[in-house]
């Protein structure tokens, strides 16, 4: 046996009983995060059993190494001439053949490489990534050295006044000889809550002053206001797919962050009383994922989306995973129907990206702690499932 299956073995067979042994332990106050159960997390930095923090550091010392980047390290300059400006192009628009100099035409799930000149949404990723992985490690440990790190990247993508990001997603996405920026590149900066977390775990460091503090809460109100007023943002809200998911996954997680809680609350209650419903059939398919190319994938991404939207709403006594009309089809019904298509049994449907199982994994995760099912569990090993540290805290749950 492989030591990395033997890791993923050992690591689902623990989920349980480190489950058990966290809840006993008194725990230090909760931090102020929105993806991550904050209780269990406060458990977990008290607990006697370490190999979580083990393994938070473990994550942090690679993300120690991430240089800081920012939106004006793009070649391209967008429309507004600002480079302070997100600009992306889209990933599946291709030059027509039969019109060259002509709009660039879709072919679902097929890569444009041009999308990848484009540094915006990959540096966005990097840089939010690892500091809130830095963050957990500081939280986790105490150690200055993380927080320092996952300040200097939080700052040059957010505050610094030469390569802040201005707090809109105008040009995200755009078409070549169609247009400037589309809703759906919104999507792309469906990471923008774990920079979020990411505060909310430094706080009481050092190297995170009140006045950063308060430039990531003025820098995500102005991105709030976009997102919620905006004709693209509300546009991407009400968009029935994973699209739609992400964006009000990003509305709820920022609005706690911000103090709106009845904001916050009403679209959690809308996604459990309207969009999950009309995303899931009886038998658990996604019918707006179903007709993708790659329908395992965004089926798994979007339960990625609403099983993070079931971590955000639970803290406020709104449980995602039981549907509002009881046997209805909900979360837990559209996993069990992609379960069973692990790497040695393969999707019967239209998949036209192969080796995506572990798409599963991050919905795997949040299931297995909220269900504490073993079958959620197992299933992290049949989806040779690598866990980082936040990943094992999910699956711990509350």
């Amino acid at each position: 046996m492989s030591a990395r299956r033997h890791l993923l073995l050992a690591f689902a067979a623990a989920i349980g009983s480190a489950a058990s042994m966290v809840a006993q332990v008194a725990a230090p106050a909760a931090p102020r995060v929105f993806e991550i159960d904050a209780a269990t997390l406060a458990r977990v930095k008290a607990s006697a059993d370490q190999s979580i923090v083990r393994h938070a550091i473990a994550d942090a010392a690679k993300a120690l190494k991430t240089e800081p980047h920012s939106v004006v390290d793009k070649k391209q300059t967008p429309p507004s001439g600002d480079k302070h400006d997100w600009y992306t192009q889209a990933g599946y628009w291709w030059p027509d053949p039969a019109n060259p100099n002509g709009p660039y035409i879709r072919h679902d799930g097929v890569k444009n490489p041009e999308k990848g000149d484009f540094t915006d949404e990959s540096f966005f990723h990097k840089t939010v990534g690892a500091a809130r992985t830095l963050a957990l490690a500081f939280y986790l440990t105490g150690n200055e050295q993380y927080a320092a790190r996952a300040a200097l990247l939080l700052r040059a993508w957010f505050l610094a006044p030469a390569t802040a990001m201005n707090p809109n997603l105008n040009y995200a996405q755009f078409v070549p000889n169609r247009n400037n920026g589309r809703p759906a590149g919104i999507v792309s900066a469906r990471r923008m809550p774990e920079a979020v977390d990411a505060v909310g775990l430094l706080a009481g460091s050092k190297n995170w002053t009140a006045a950063d503090d308060a430039g990531m809460k003025d820098w995500f109100a102005r991105y709030y206001s976009w997102l919620t007023t905006s004709e693209a943002g509300k546009a991407e809200a009400s968009h029935p797919n994973n699209h739609g998911s992400w964006c009000e996954n990003q509305i709820a997680a920022i609005a706690l962050y911000l103090g709106k809680t009845e904001e916050a609350r009403k679209t959690l209650l809308s996604v459990r009383d309207t969009r999950i419903p009309a995303q899931i059939d009886a038998k658990g398919l996604q019918k707006y994922e179903m007709a993708r190319t790659k329908s395992f994938s965004y089926s798994a991404m979007n339960l990625h989306a609403l099983t993070t939207l079931a971590a955000v709403a639970r803290p406020l006594g709104i449980d995602l995973y039981q549907p509002r009309k009881p046997g209805a089809p909900g979360i837990l019904t559209a996993l069990d129907a992609l379960l069973p298509y692990d790497p040695q049994h393969p999707w019967p449907h239209e998949q036209i990206e192969p080796d995506r199982e572990d798409s599963l994994c991050p919905s795997l995760y949040y299931a297995a702690g909220y269900t504490h099912d073993p079958k959620y569990s197992d299933a992290l090993k049949r989806f040779a499932c690598e866990a980082s540290a936040v990943d094992e805290i999910a699956a711990l749950g509350s």
